[in-house]
């Protein structure tokens, strides 16, 4: 009796190929439902229809096919269980061999902008989870298939271990399997808690992904490194256009990320951002995004060299020009004309990537402790400055107004203690990363030199003392953002007033731990 194979496929990439080398060079038997079926048939090749086998026609509009019992009979039975056996023979349920399913494109039904709740629903696999899961189950008696991809090594394990795949093949096509079925019901979960208000986290939380690419290293040479791609559909970086340059490395993507979080910021005005080590040392808007990144490059062009940059303009004539003169890891912009390219191609090793969607990110942040994960929703708050409070006597003119929601734009992406020092729409100084806010204060200022004079000074936390207020004024910095919050906020807007600054509280801190 000749072999016989399920397959029922919503993905039809080399389908008919693959069922014409089972059927002419392995004497497989085919089965198969609706769509599937129809493009088999249109083949010439030989194929029983499910509803046929199982004598039972697909019902409800097709959402019950092969959910039956001479179905799952066939995936499940136990070849070598003799109670097994003998009820298949009894209820005419043939063994099968081979299982190829792939499920309803559900990730790639929500991805479209218009979908409607009833539309993703009905894009819900039912029957085809159930089979991969029997059939995974039961890899010690049949092989089951859920990607193309895995098809022509199927036919090698035929033709290398005498029809008969190796138990090891099967297994690892197992786990696939179930790794699939996961990643389809996570997906599904995901996206139905986005439809209702949640006011809390999940419940559940689990991370999965697929290897998208093997990295050199991690942040070290001894330190190994993946990049997993999350759901079926490319999204964020597993989407962007690589145009030219070396391969990413792991310290790229974090960076490029880090990077991503800031440009997203600025949507209006050209804006360029220039990146190390995950912390901005130069951020800038212009008139033009040749204008916006001299500005950020100027900032602080010692720090630049090796650096990340993310513009949020397609790359021009001018900018790639300007971008070919300094030592740059990595450059992401939305897109890049022809005569940029043509220009950026001279630096042949400068990684070069396109973003279309460059304010589309991720909704949760995940850090992973021993024994756990911590989780929390993304830091995207829109900051609004009608919802700020002028506390000092002097109020903001409507310029400083703009340039303090510039600093504290960038102030949020900058590692605590974090200060930005900003004028002209331009950083001059960033203290990041420090272990006490007076030291952030220094840093910032030290590094803005003469440039603090008249400009604005920015925190992602409050002061809990007058002196760095009294520092920043020293310098000859005018007005200060800050959250606020202190049990001794007074001293701090006392110290302001008395020195003639601005201060604005925020009532919203921005800590990057």
């Amino acid at each position: 009796m000749a072999r016989l194979a399920l397959l029922s496929v919503s993905d039809k990439t080399g389908l008919v190929e693959f069922a014409r080398q089972l059927v002419t060079e392995f004497d497989f038997a085919l089965m198969s439902s609706g769509g599937t079926a129809k493009a088999l048939q249109a083949a010439d090749l030989p194929v029983t229809k499910v509803s046929d086998y199982t004598e039972f026609p697909e019902i409800l509009g097709g959402r019950v096919k092969t959910l039956h019992p001479r179905i799952h009979g066939g995936i499940l039975g136990r070849r070598d269980v003799a109670e097994d056996v003998e009820q298949m023979v009894a209820h005419q349920i043939l063994p099968i061999d081979l299982v190829v399913v792939n499920l309803y494109p559900f990730e790639e039904t929500i991805a479209k902008p218009d979908v409607t709740l009833s539309e993703a629903i009905e894009n819900i696999d039912i029957g085809g989870p159930a089979m991969l899961r029997a059939s995974a189950k039961n890899f010690a008696h049949l092989t089951v298939l859920c990607n193309p991809s895995q098809y022509e090594t199927y036919l090698e394990q035929l033709r290398q271990h005498e029809h008969q795949p190796s138990l090891e093949f099967r297994q690892s096509c197992a786990i696939e399997a179930f790794s699939h079925t996961g990643d389809y019901d996570r997906a599904i979960a995901s996206y139905l808690s986005q439809t209702q208000e949640a006011t809390s986290l999940p419940q559940d939380f689990v991370l999965s992904g697929k290897q998208l690419q093997s990295l050199r290293y991690g942040e070290n040479p001894h330190q190994s490194a993946t990049w997993y791609q999350t759901g079926t559909t490319p999204t964020g970086w597993t989407a962007a256009t690589k145009v030219q340059g070396k391969e990413l490395s792991y310290n790229n993507l974090v960076d490029l990320e880090a990077a991503r979080r800031i440009i997203t910021e600025f949507t209006d005005l050209p804006a360029a951002v220039v990146l190390k080590h995950t912390n901005p040392c130069g951020v800038a808007l212009g008139g033009t995004l040749f204008e916006a990144y001299e500005k950020a490059l100027k900032a602080d062009s010692i720090s630049a060299f090796g650096g990340i940059v993310a513009l949020n303009h397609p790359i021009d004539r001018s900018t790639a020009s300007a971008l070919t003169q300094t030592f740059l890891e990595c450059v992401v912009a939305p897109d890049c004309d022809s005569d940029a390219k043509e220009i950026l191609a001279k630096k042949s090793k400068l990684r070069v990537l396109l973003l279309p969607e460059l304010q589309k990110g991720p909704q949760h942040t995940v850090k992973v402790i021993a024994g756990g994960l911590l989780v929390q929703a993304s830091d995207d708050a829109v900051d609004n400055p009608d919802d700020w409070q002028i506390v000092t006597e002097k109020q903001p003119t409507p310029d400083q107004l703009e340039e303090l929601l510039f600093a504290w734009k960038v102030c949020k992406h900058v590692k605590s203690n974090a200060i930005v020092v900003t004028r002209d729409r331009t950083t001059l100084g960033i203290g990041a990363g420090q272990m006490n806010r007076v030291g952030a204060v220094k840093i910032a200022l030290e590094q803005a030199g003469d440039k603090a004079k008249g400009g604005i000074l920015a925190s992602d936390g409050f002061f809990p003392f007058d002196d760095s207020v009294r520092t920043a004024a020293d310098s000859g910095i005018d007005a200060i953002v800050q959250p606020g919050g202190s049990l001794r906020d007074k001293d701090s807007i006392q110290a302001a007033n008395e020195l003639g600054l601005v201060m604005v509280l925020t009532g919203m801190r921005h800590f990057l731990h």
